[in-house]
């Protein structure tokens, strides 16, 4: 029999067979555990896993084919993640704080033929009916009740052949710049984040808190490669500094994975230094820009190592900044991964050289297969290298040093063009941070007659500030270049942002030019 050390050295593996495997080699090991307390083995996981696998196949849900599922973080929603891979089905996994509008569209747009849910995302759907048959995984009264819905217990389904270039899961974008895309992310693609897990240390002692949603990249980065290493995953259904920090002590966690707000409100914490942390291992963020202000705070407060990962759900090319053993780039987000090729290309699609500033374009063996039946967009998002390699671009705008560590500049769409000058508006923001009694901001371009766009602030203070808008408007204004100054700084309590922490310029822009 091949054994999980053979299985996880393959060049190319399945997750079903590896959450076989862990079981029948540790049975009564702790797979996931709710913060609630409720935790399920590996046996029982796996047990669980097949009975979804079995009751897709009586419903004749086919191999390639996708189930959608739009729910808070339980045991039933990671069971029905696996189970439906065992069977070769695709997962979508919406975000519930999507209106029910874009719900609606995505289950569609995915082809499900079945929609998992819970009471919360059921209530908000009402005025927008969803017509597939719905399974309600909380076994609320909003559908069938997940375990009537199940196979019976001891249900073994027929086994299926998965090949690499396979849908896993179907991931849909934001929609903060238009109708949200299906990425579809293939199983050769998550066993490279699988693949890597033994470097970072996913051992069967690892404990990885997670309190970012399961239908979110960024936990499933994590997730997938703890349970492939036979560690324990904890999660968390939605996110609270005190909690976090509770179950952080009272299980031991080893790993985590973080966006920069969360990282921000437990460093605010006055109790943070009451909690025992020191069993971390390694911390991680993404999906956001992560100040190198608050990197230093977390690495000289919190016992183990820092990792930023820089990349896209689209895949391409990752960067990797392994903070603790590279204080002096903090200000950078790392250096390309092993086996990523990451470039920089100007508004001509032509290479440019290190020093220069380009949009970020990477290449890797964990690509996604394209946009779900958009294959316009699919061939926006490729650059292809005069060596004729595909690769992915990021939107993202940076720099290479002459070490080969990359800074971050902006999204390329939020770049200020303002009389023909290019302004990135993190350089603005880094400016204003620097302000005693200012908590974070957010700089956008706003149309202006006179020089084609303007940046505006959104400035969020700290509560015992004193400072007002137009004061700190001349503060900044007086420490900016010409062409960088504000006309225009307003308040506000936070900045919105989305499930996974990305600042909504949107919403700032087109709120300001409503209220111009």
């Amino acid at each position: 029999m091949t054994t999980i050390a053979a299985m996880m050295t393959a060049d190319y593996g399945v997750m079903g067979d590896i959450l076989r495997q862990r079981a029948a080699e540790h049975p009564d090991h702790p797979a996931v555990i709710m913060e609630t307390g409720e935790a399920v083995t590996y046996a029982r996981f796996d047990a669980l896993a097949d009975r979804v696998a079995a009751a897709l196949q009586r419903d004749g849900i086919r191999p390639g084919e996708a189930v959608a599922v739009c729910a808070l973080s339980s045991i039933a929603y990671a069971a029905l993640f696996l189970g439906a891979l065992r069977a070769g089905v695709a997962v979508a996994p919406l975000a519930p704080s999507s209106t029910p509008e874009a719900i609606a569209g995505m289950v569609a747009d995915c082809g499900a033929r079945l929609f998992f849910l819970d009471a919360g995302v059921a209530e908000a759907q009402k005025p927008h009916p969803i017509a597939v048959r719905q399974i309600a995984l909380d076994g609320s009264d909003f559908g069938e009740a997940f375990d009537a819905w199940l196979a019976p217990v001891g249900a073994i389904p027929v086994a299926v052949a998965i090949a690499p270039d396979d849908p896993f899961n179907i991931i849909y974008s934001s929609g903060t710049t238009g109708a949200p895309k299906g990425i579809v992310q293939s199983h050769g693609m998550r066993w490279k984040h699988v693949f890597r897990g033994d470097a970072v240390g996913y051992g069967p002692e690892a404990v990885t808190l997670l309190s970012t949603p399961l239908y979110s990249n960024t936990t499933l980065v994590c997730f997938f490669p703890t349970l492939a290493g036979g560690g324990t995953v904890v999660l968390m259904r939605k996110f609270d500094a005190g909690r976090y920090l509770e179950l952080a002590q009272a299980h031991r966690m080893t790993h985590t994975m973080l966006v920069p707000v969360q990282y921000r409100r437990l460093m605010d914490r006055p109790d943070f230094g009451d909690f025992d942390l020191s069993s971390t291992h390694l911390k991680f963020c993404t999906s956001a820009p992560f100040a190198a202000e608050l990197k230093a705070q977390v690495l000289a407060r919190w016992p183990g190592g820092l990792v930023e990962y820089f990349g896209m759900t689209e895949g391409g090319g990752t960067c990797i900044l392994m903070a603790h053993e590279h204080p002096d780039k903090l200000h950078t987000v790392g250096k390309p991964a092993p086996g990523h090729d990451i470039r920089l290309i100007d508004e001509d699609g032509v290479q440019v050289g290190p020093g220069v500033v380009g949009e970020i374009v990477g290449r890797s063996g964990g690509m996604m297969n394209g946009y779900h039946g958009q294959p316009g967009k699919t061939a926006e998002a490729t650059w292809t290298s005069p060596e004729g390699w595909r690769f992915i671009r990021t939107g993202d705008v940076g720099r290479f040093d002459e070490e080969g560590f990359l800074t971050l500049m902006d999204r390329k769409k939020d770049m200020i063009i303002s009389g023909g000058f290019n302004i990135y508006p993190s350089d603005i923001e880094a400016e204003i941070v620097k302000h005693a009694d200012v908590v974070e901001a957010a700089v956008v371009g706003v149309p202006s007659d006179a020089w084609g766009e303007s940046p505006v602030a959104f400035v969020a203070l700290k509560p015992d500030a004193r400072i007002d808008a137009e004061a700190l408007k001349a503060w900044v204004n007086a420490r900016l270049g010409k062409t960088q100054r504000l006309v225009d700084l307003r308040l506000v309590e936070s900045l919105p942002r989305s499930h996974i922490g990305k600042v909504l310029k949107r919403e700032l822009r087109d709120g300001w030019t409503a209220s111009a």
